[in-house]
């Protein structure tokens, strides 16, 4: 591990150079972005939420032929899939998972005996302190501000990372708002020991995501993502047209099954995947406003090392007044 990070238990855990996790992101994290953030030092995770298990499988091996870095693969639990899921990722020899959206306890034990790294996402401490007792590694404590799926209390990351630390003893790895090396150094201040950024990576080059979709992200104002779908599963969201009837139709108190039934199927995959910026489900975080351009992951990665550095040595030359 090299000298600038020492100590730090998130890259020595992982294997990786720099404290930073991409996102798994359904629709957009593929093996080609999961491959280039790992080139670039960090891990790179294929999110599994999206990809059928041969699928799934093919990713895996196209990210191995691109890489000899570590990378992983991010498992949302509420999946029917997921099971099968699991299954190929390690007859393909992953050994570091990122669950989320349900709980590690019922697979943590196996993954433990397989040798691998478990990390889980939690958007609240006590959820975080129920990940450490079933033996995941490591905890991923989500904040408000995140795009895709969000936890019902609403904690933003600035409230909620300082009290996952004081909850755990496993690393914490801040995500949600984080697409700035000064958000970076900001998390890491509050005692995260590494980041996971999503949004910032789903807008890059190498992401599987709609060039349509991108340009809409890049084209948000600070203010057009808003949490929706809370009767079903939250979900932050870019504004369009299906947003708006979203919320809508909740302000109207729709009946859980009629929400279900409108929402239908295969809404994620026409917005970010197909580029139907009208009707189709667009997940992204509130950092949507601070997004202009569309790199490549290595140049996002290189930015976040370069504005952390920036903040670090700002607050460095900064002296407190006497009194």
């Amino acid at each position: 591990m090299p000298d600038r990070w020492p100590g730090n238990r998130v890259c020595e855990l992982l294997g990786i150079r720099h404290p930073i996790i991409q996102a798994g992101m359904i629709y957009n994290s593929g093996a080609q972005l999961a491959a280039a953030a790992a080139n670039a030092g960090c891990l790179g995770l294929i999110g599994a939420g999206s990809l059928r298990p041969e699928l799934l499988r093919e990713q895996i091996r196209a990210a191995r032929a691109l890489t000899d870095r570590p990378f992983g693969v991010n498992l949302p639990l509420l999946y029917d899939h997921a099971g099968d899921c699991l299954d190929v990722a390690l007859e393909e020899g992953v050994r570091i998972f990122f669950t989320s959206a349900g709980s590690p306890r019922r697979i943590a034990g196996r993954l433990k005996k397989e040798g691998c790294v478990v990390v889980h996402v939690v958007a609240h401490p006590e959820l975080a302190r129920k990940c450490e007792d079933a033996g995941c590694d490591a905890v991923v404590c989500e904040g408000f501000e995140a795009g895709g799926h969000n936890g019902r209390e609403e904690l933003t990351t600035m409230v909620l990372v300082p009290l996952c630390v004081a909850a755990v003893s496993v690393p914490v790895i801040a995500a949600g708002g984080i697409a700035t090396g000064r958000q970076m150094a900001a998390a890491l201040a509050l005692g995260a020991e590494g980041v996971q950024v999503g949004s910032r990576f789903a807008v890059t080059k190498e992401s599987c995501g709609h060039p349509a979709w991108k340009q809409a992200v890049v084209a948000a104002g600070p203010a057009d993502t808003q949490l929706c779908l809370k009767p079903l599963v939250p979900v932050r969201l870019l504004k369009n047209r299906f947003r708006d009837e979203a919320i809508r139709l909740e302000q109207e108190c729709v009946s859980r099954d009629r929400l279900t039934a409108w929402l239908g199927q295969g809404r994620a995959r026409r917005g970010m995947l197909e580029g139907d910026l009208d009707e189709g489900e667009l997940e992204i975080g509130q950092v949507a406003g601070l997004i202009d351009d569309v790199p490549s992951a290595a140049d996002v990665v290189a930015r976040l090392i370069a504005g952390h550095d920036e903040a670090v040595a700002r607050l460095g030359r900064t002296v407190a007044p006497e009194g």
